[in-house]
């Protein structure tokens, strides 16, 4: 991992004044092949046990139907609590060796769309400026959250974003289905929300007051934005898009983080008694990185 600096001159800006925690919890995507940008796209930072991760869909990392085999993400970090507009760039390999570094989940239904890629804290910078999201942040009582809750989606659309501050955008929100159901069978809940490409990855957050754990980032993390929705029905000429969107619940991202000795008991000793639709950690199947 490589950090490369990219600074904004700018003045600092009112010490009064907070950039909203939420907006730090993000990252800009940038997927590469060498020096090649391929796509762009959304991550979020997730921390557990003083491990730090970087959440993304898995088609972001590596897509097999479009070909899609990026061999590293370039992130944009901001590195002044004074001026928010100083930012670097940081390199993530995704292969070491031809292995991957992400790590995938299953359940019955097949692959997540949802990785978590370990950073090494030894090449992360010093003065990054970030927040993370934490086990605290997700939902425990599913009641907390049903049909019609006010939602964020937190990224950067289109690749669109504050080119002077380095900031994502938010764009509003509902949850649009059964709230802790299996939408079709699949790990993910509906969000009613105007997305493009380049949100794949967001968070998907709403404001719950009074929870212990979230007094610097008073959010509930609910899902991980993953594509939208459309049917072979539909008349382009006729219909406008549904505007429904899919999200991962972010209850995925707890076998994804967990400690790697956990993960190596549990897949060489299985339990019998777990549920089939939770998730199941893998290793990431080896890929070319190339073509």
């Amino acid at each position: 991992m490589k950090a490369k600096s990219s600074c904004t001159n700018l003045p600092s800006t009112d010490s009064s004044l907070r950039v909203e925690s939420i907006l730090l919890t993000v990252t800009r995507v940038a997927t590469r092949n060498g020096e090649s940008i391929l796509t762009n796209a959304t991550g979020f930072f997730f921390e557990r046990d003083d491990e730090l991760f970087l959440i993304t869909n898995r088609h972001v990392v590596c897509d097999e139907p479009s070909n899609h085999r990026p061999d590293g993400l370039e992130l944009e970090l901001h590195i002044s609590e004074a001026n928010i507009a100083e930012v670097t760039s940081f390199y993530i390999p995704l292969y070491k060796s031809d292995t991957p570094c992400w790590r995938e989940a299953s359940d019955s239904a097949g692959l997540t769309d949802v990785v978590a890629i370990p950073i090494d804290r030894d090449h992360w910078p010093e003065n990054a400026v970030y927040r993370a999201f934490t086990p605290q942040h997700l939902v425990e009582d599913l009641h907390e959250a049903e049909v019609g809750t006010s939602l964020l989606v937190i990224g950067f659309p289109l690749g669109f974003f504050d080119q002077l501050l380095h900031l994502p955008v938010a764009r509003q929100a509902i949850i649009a289905s059964a709230f802790g159901f299996r939408f079709q069978g699949s790990g993910c809940f509906l969000t009613d929300s105007r997305t493009h490409r380049g949100l794949s990855g967001a968070p998907v957050v709403s404001r719950f007051s009074n929870h212990r754990g979230r007094a610097a980032l008073p959010y509930a993390l609910l899902g991980v934005h993953a594509s939208r929705l459309d049917v072979g029905v539909r008349d382009p000429s006729q219909d406008e898009s549904l505007g429904l969107n899919c999200a991962w619940y972010a209850d995925v991202i707890m076998p994804l983080t967990e400690k790697r000795a956990a993960d190596a008991d549990s897949a060489e000793s299985p339990s019998t008694e777990e549920s089939d639709t939770r998730p199941e950690v893998r290793p990431a199947t080896a890929v070319s990185a190339k073509g």
